[in-house]
């Protein structure tokens, strides 16, 4: 199915208007994206370049570099949430639920939403079969959590032609694949509408600081006048938006950068117009609202 045919277009200026609770104007999720990256393979991202060219395999010092987040760089992160106690979205890989169970614990204690997102950190056009992947992801999380996800994130939110349709039918209920929008919208498949929920990659710590090459600041920076704009949007249509913000351990998690990810969110959670909730949380407000 086309993109097209699955999302027609539909400006947000004429839409119905959208309440959150208690006179706030914009939902905020975070989600922490935690990825296993297997030595035996190409890394997905890399710091450093190789001095004799190629891909070296094992390549040490780029995984590692990813590997520190998990064991180091996730705790910062994880004291910045509990500073203002918000809820947060684990983002995983299925086969990271068991390789960091220290992980998995810490968000299963704060009551974090798990979401899938993917099996192994590799491009789901690149994955065998499609469809064990993400049956392989839902069965990981449900052993962890007690019940299945709702949600879904490509590993780098790519998608074959059919990962919509397939999500559908194995019981998803969202994805954020999609980013174009600052509303949740249904996303067309063979099985009925699968819900998108904004997610970014603007306000993206890979975008900002892997990709563009931003000094560390950038991500508070820019995490504020994002949310500021969109607050300004909802205010004066009167109708409520979404923002994301993300971040990986590796990146965020780093000691020169962690402190810009904190003061990001404690400067948006004294805004009197926000309120942080989970995908799920922002899809049934939505659902309450369509309905």
């Amino acid at each position: 199915m086309h993109p097209h045919e699955r999302v027609p277009y539909s400006p947000i200026v004429d839409r119905p208007p959208l309440q959150l609770p208690d006179g706030a104007r914009v939902a905020v999720w975070v989600i922490v994206n935690i990825e296993e990256w297997s030595p035996f393979e190409p890394m997905p991202r890399t710091v450093l370049t190789p001095p004799a060219g190629g891909v070296p395999t094992p390549d040490i010092p780029n995984w590692a570099w990813h590997e520190y987040g998990n064991r180091v760089g996730f705790w910062r992160i994880l004291d910045a949430i509990d500073s203002v106690a918000i809820p947060a979205v684990l983002a995983i890989n299925g086969k990271a639920i068991a390789s960091y169970p220290a992980i998995t614990q810490a968000a299963l204690h704060r009551g974090w939403e798990f979401m899938g997102h993917g099996f192994t950190q590799k491009n789901m056009q690149k994955v065998d079969d499609e469809r064990s992947d993400i049956r392989a992801t839902t069965q990981a999380i449900t052993e962890a959590t007690g019940h299945p996800p709702r949600g879904w994130l490509g590993p780098g939110l790519t998608e074959t032609w059919n990962t919509p349709d397939i999500l559908k039918e194995e019981g998803y209920d969202y994805v954020c694949d999609w980013v174009l929008d600052d509303q949740p919208l249904a996303v067309a498949t063979e099985h009925g509408p699968l819900m998108s929920i904004p997610y970014t990659q603007e306000c993206n710590d890979v975008a900002m600081m892997l990709i563009q090459h931003h000094r560390a600041e950038e991500y508070k920076q820019r995490a504020i006048d994002q949310f500021e704009q969109v607050y300004a949007d909802a205010e004066a249509s009167d109708s409520a938006r979404v923002v994301a913000l993300v971040v990986h351990p590796y990146i965020m998690g780093a000691p020169h950068r962690a402190k810009y990810f904190r003061e990001a969110i404690e400067h948006i959670a004294q805004h009197p117009g926000s309120v942080f909730m989970t995908g799920s949380g922002i899809l049934d407000w939505f659902n309450d609202q369509s309905s």
